[in-house]
């Protein structure tokens, strides 16, 4: 009888042993003290630099072994370096057996692992993406083409150069930072028009002129690497401006002007006063300037037109009655640029660890499949970064499911980027709790945490 038993001890063991040689790639691991860990892939599976991840499993032992009160502790192997020997942080599971251990703030592409109870789980990946900082015009500037501000005035060919720099974290020395603009009404179709290299102090540098007047939505882009997924900027949106005719000039009462908003197209005509004008307009859906509205100068030459309201993106351009060279008697074409409308709101404001928290809200205008973003503030306070991406319905409701994992209060907004029609919009921010789980921790659905598009 006694004999029976050790017989089957034995087994038992043979078969956990053999379990760890035929899956070195699995989520169980187990050594002969009859324990064994299930390890669940660690949240958020994409961070930026700086950020830590969740890592959390549980443990299960064969009758005669605790599971309860064990020490476990997290191995990492960073980039292409090895697993590390001694842990980096520590955690005891619970009478069930579970376990989390909040990582330390992660650089690089990270596999990590857990040792408890004489037993060693398989790795797990996390993906960091390097935090890609980017400083220029404020967001929403008005600039110009290479020929403006003012048509028939030398100026520099470097007058209207525009100097986009930033740092990427980790340095990433050599690598391509991309110069991108988002080319597409709906969904997204970044195209890059300039680019640099990461310098040895992780810094870099563009310069850009941007030759067409119109709209621009503009971003930065390191593409992913063997140690790093790709890092984004946040993005920004322009409103590029050609010359002035100085003998007959055209302004804006508020550009770029919220979806909906009445703006006052007004100027000056050197001829004087009583010259019949017209305005003219035209939308990025037609190929020709229509006429809209007419005014007449007054004292010194000075005009208004009734207010003009915009759905889109708009150039206009005024045209004196009489005769006389075209220099004198047309405008240069101005651009109004007009931003999108963002209302958002958020449910809970305070979950658990694993729980979901939904953005949402309306977009005006709707633009059906338009990308959406909710965006985190970085642990500095300054600044944010993307950790979900959604689409704009065909009312213009949105909504963005976000599931968080590591406990502490954290800052997020919603942010939809602009495109050749309409500038973009942020909403608010929204401060959320995260609260630690005592119960079992769901692993991290799969549409969480959805990244953005490296685009072309």
């Amino acid at each position: 009888m006694r004999s029976k038993t050790m017989a089957a001890a034995l087994a038992a063991v043979a078969s956990l042993v053999a379990l760890v040689s035929a899956g070195s790639g699995a989520s169980l691991a187990a050594t002969a003290t009859g324990c064994q860990i299930k390890l669940e892939p660690p949240a958020p599976r994409l961070v930026q630099d700086g950020e830590t991840a969740l890592v959390f499993g549980q443990i299960s032992c064969v009758p005669g072994s605790a599971a309860a009160s064990q020490t476990v502790s997290l191995l990492e192997k960073v980039g292409n370096g090895a697993m590390s020997s001694t842990p980096v942080a520590t955690s005891t599971s619970d009478p069930l057996g579970r376990f989390q251990i909040t990582t330390p703030p992660l650089e690089k592409n990270t596999f990590v692992a857990v040792v408890a109870g004489g037993a060693k789980s398989a790795r797990r990946l996390v993906k960091v993406s390097p935090k890609v900082s980017i400083s220029g015009p404020p967001d929403g500037s008005i600039l110009f083409t290479r020929r403006g501000p003012v048509l028939g005035v030398h100026r520099n060919a470097l007058s209207n150069r525009v100097t986009f720099s930033g740092t990427v974290s980790p340095v990433l020395a050599g690598d391509e930072v991309v110069l991108q603009r988002e080319n597409a009404i709906s969904g997204e179709n970044w195209h890059r028009i300039d680019r640099s290299f990461v310098s040895s102090t992780g810094t870099y540098t563009i310069h850009h002129t941007f030759g067409v007047p119109g709209s621009v939505d503009i971003r930065v882009l390191v593409r992913r690497t063997r140690v790093s997924a790709p890092g984004v900027s946040e993005s920004m949106s322009y409103v590029i401006l050609q010359a002035q005719n100085p003998n007959l000039t055209i302004e804006s009462s508020k550009n770029p002007a919220n979806y909906g908003d009445p703006v006052t197209i007004s100027g000056v005509d050197k001829a004087g006063a009583g010259i019949g004008l017209t305005l003219l307009a035209r939308a990025p859906s037609t190929k020709k300037f229509l006429p809209v509205a007419t005014a007449t100068t007054t004292t010194g030459g000075a005009y208004a037109f009734p207010a003009q309201t915009a759905l889109v993106d708009t150039s206009y351009k005024v045209v004196a009655a009489g005769t006389g060279p075209p220099r004198a008697r047309n405008s240069a074409a101005l651009f109004e640029g007009v931003k999108f409308t963002l209302n958002a709101a958020e449910s809970p404001s305070t979950v658990l660890q694993g729980q979901t928290i939904t953005f949402s809200g309306t977009v005006s205008p709707a633009v059906a499949g338009h990308a959406i973003y909710l965006q985190q503030q970085l642990p500095s306070g300054i600044g944010f970064h993307i950790v979900e991406v959604g689409a704009v319905g065909p009312t213009g409701l949105f909504s963005l499911p976000y599931v968080p994992f590591v406990t502490g209060t954290h800052v997020f907004r919603v942010r939809i980027p602009g495109d050749p029609a309409h500038e973009g919009a942020g909403s608010q921010t929204f401060t959320v709790t995260v609260n630690p789980n005592p119960g079992a921790i769901k692993p991290e659905p799969a549409h969480n945490g959805a990244p953005p598009s490296e685009g072309h």
